[in-house]
């Protein structure tokens, strides 16, 4: 497979982190296609339990959220 060149130099933080939202889009279209590795379950039992015990929230992915990532990381 030949790999892509993009002048990404060229581009801004933000226009970097667009393509990366649209990329992620893209591959997780199909769930039943992207599988997870092994290595990600003890991290994701942690997490379930840390949400049960109380000891943890959850965020929504909302467009709020990732214009405030998106802004954090342009700082």
């Amino acid at each position: 497979m030949e790999r892509i060149k993009l002048p990404l130099q060229e581009y801004s933080r933000e226009q970097k982190f667009d393509l990366l939202e649209s990329i992620w889009n893209d591959l997780t279209q199909n769930e039943e296609d992207f599988k997870s590795p092994d290595w990600h379950e003890p991290i994701l039992a942690k997490r379930r339990a840390e949400l049960t015990s109380g000891h943890a929230k959850t965020l929504d992915w909302s467009d709020e959220l990732k214009a405030k990532i998106k802004k954090d990381a342009l700082c």
